[in-house]
């Protein structure tokens, strides 16, 4: 194995790499329904092969796309899974949390990779070295190398509990903002009404508000309270008038879904534009898809040009995509893979916030 390979991977073959990531998009699903299965029946023959059988199919893509680096993640897998089957390990939730990251990085690596963004803070070598060591641990040393892996890897703890979804403790507006109490009922009741639209949206609007409140006190409400209340009820409200098809969509999105979806901030900014005293949170909705390095939308703004308020919806909103994602995949929640993917990708988000934000994960879980 050439380790440059894993620290600096380069595209041998741009097309075949294009080939193997839509492979993946399917993959990668199968891998977190099979383990979702797995988990209720662990003594399952069917589901085991199955599970086997994903795995060795992405390995067997990587080789035939000639992408190394999706060898050398698979391959421990693999043999990890081979042993399971033969009943040398046991099948534990810290196993399959470990297969789950693992999976997620060889993901976000293959798209940093074609978007031509570094792979530094994926921390591939260290995943690729506590896997081939993981492939060869005792039985008894399984979940204690698992648990050395995921924190190694992602930086937090391998158990992680859920983010709550009551509605969280709010500013109380003051006497100048007459009408900022009554707004913000009606914005919370759209707001519900979109989560009306999917099962799997239940809760998201408290969770969402709860970390991005929780986020900015933590740096000293560096963004008007009640500004960011606003924009957390409204941002995401222009879906609504797009087609159900493209918003509630699972899998991959064409060019033309993305271009749909791009305007959805508009929706709720022409609404806020004609309520006085609602400026902040309109510039908050229509900047939140903004990313510091110039590569977000709709006005590709950079760094200096970008909102607080804003800076904070983009992570959180991010966060809580992620976790709607492995939903739509293994019905399976988890805050540590999302937590996870927002630092590995934080060159995406203001990293004056990731701190802060990850400061509020953590008071959750020792909460």
């Amino acid at each position: 194995m050439d380790i440059r390979s894993i620290i600096a991977p380069v595209i041998q073959d741009r097309e075949s790499l294009e080939e193997f990531a839509d492979a993946l998009i399917d993959r990668a699903p199968e891998v977190e329904r099979d383990i979702a299965r797995l988990k209720k029946t662990p003594a399952d023959r069917e589901v085991i092969a199955d599970l086997f059988r994903a795995i060795h199919n992405i390995k067997g893509d990587s080789a035939l796309c000639k992408f190394e680096l999706g060898v050398v993640i698979t391959h421990p897998i693999e043999t990890m899974m081979a042993r399971f089957r033969d009943g040398e390990i046991p099948f534990s939730d810290l196993l399959a949390e470990t297969i789950l990251v693992a999976i997620d990085r060889l993901e976000l690596a293959t798209e940093a990779l074609l978007g031509g963004k570094s792979l530094e803070n994926l921390r591939l070598l260290k995943l690729v070295q506590g896997l081939d060591m993981l492939a060869l641990a005792s039985n008894e040393n399984v979940d204690r190398q698992c648990a050395e892996v995921i924190q190694t890897v992602t930086g937090f703890s391998p158990v992680i509990g859920e983010i709550s979804s009551r509605a969280p403790r709010v500013a109380t507006p003051n006497p100048e903002q007459v009408n900022a109490s009554t707004d913000l009922q009606f914005f919370r009741s759209l707001a519900l009404q979109l989560e009306s639209r999917s099962p799997l949206f239940k809760g998201r609007t408290m969770r969402i508000l709860r970390l991005a409140l929780e986020t900015n006190k933590a740096a000293s409400n560096a963004v008007d309270p009640i500004q960011l209340e606003a924009a957390v009820y409204l941002h995401d409200i222009g879906m609504m008038l797009l087609p159900e098809s493209i918003w509630l969509k699972v899998g991959k999105m064409t060019a033309e879904d993305k271009l749909a979806l791009r305007n959805h901030p508009s929706f709720a900014c022409g609404l806020l534009q004609r309520m006085p005293g609602w400026e902040g949170a309109t510039k908050i909705i229509s900047q939140h898809h903004e990313m510091p390095d110039g590569g977000g939308y709709p006005n590709a703004l950079e760094d200096q040009d970008i909102c607080a308020g804003a800076k904070i919806m983009a992570i959180v909103d991010a966060f809580e995509a992620v976790m709607l994602k492995h939903i739509h995949r293994g019905k399976n929640r988890s805050v540590l893979r999302a937590i996870a993917e927002i630092n590995a990708c934080d060159n995406q988000f203001a990293p004056e916030w990731i701190t802060p934000f990850n400061a509020v994960i953590r008071k959750t879980v020792e909460n």
